[in-house]
């Protein structure tokens, strides 16, 4: 089996399309609880923001990527705002099931109450883009981590919890 070869920098195509799968998930999650009310659609982007918050603050700053341009961007945003952290406890931390549930409430909150709504008034553009949420958030995510992202990421090759996680299934 060939190795991939790491990227030092990730390609702007690479960031672009993994940024583009999140934000077309946002954008159609924020749509469908829009449809509950402003007030819904206010605390569901504080909920968005406070995710990418705790993964930037939590995991970005200890990432071999940290000051460089990881498949999404956020190596580099961390360094603008927060000091490096250990390298080291990237490498160590455990992750379970557990921890990424917040990240996919993002996704499954509005898919919830976008079949609710379905029930209660049918509507084909909605219908559309709960399916379409769905494909982005399974399919998307799957074929931008596999193909895109941690395929050629060098903090994998040193130690990454969240493929720790995944490897477990098979």
């Amino acid at each position: 089996m060939k190795k991939e070869k790491n990227f030092e920098n990730y390609p702007v195509g690479i960031v672009f399309s993994s940024n583009l799968v999140s934000i077309l998930i946002y954008l159609i999650g924020a749509f469908i609880i829009y449809q509950l009310g402003l007030i819904w659609l206010i605390l569901y982007l504080i909920f968005i923001g406070i995710q990418e918050f705790r993964l930037i603050i939590r995991h970005c700053t200890d990432c071999y990527y940290y000051g460089k341009t990881c498949a999404f961007g956020k190596g580099m945003i961390s360094s603008i705002f927060f000091k490096k952290g250990n390298p080291k406890k990237f490498c160590n931390k455990q992750m379970t099931w557990k921890d990424i549930i917040p990240n996919f409430l993002i996704s499954l909150i509005p898919a919830i109450m976008g079949i609710i709504i379905l029930i209660r008034n049918f509507n084909w553009t909605l219908l559309a883009l709960v399916i379409l949420l769905f494909i982005l958030t399974f399919f998307g995510n799957g074929v931008i981590r596999s193909q895109l992202a941690c395929k050629y990421c060098r903090q994998r090759e040193i130690g990454c919890p969240a493929q720790k996680l995944f490897e477990k299934r098979k």
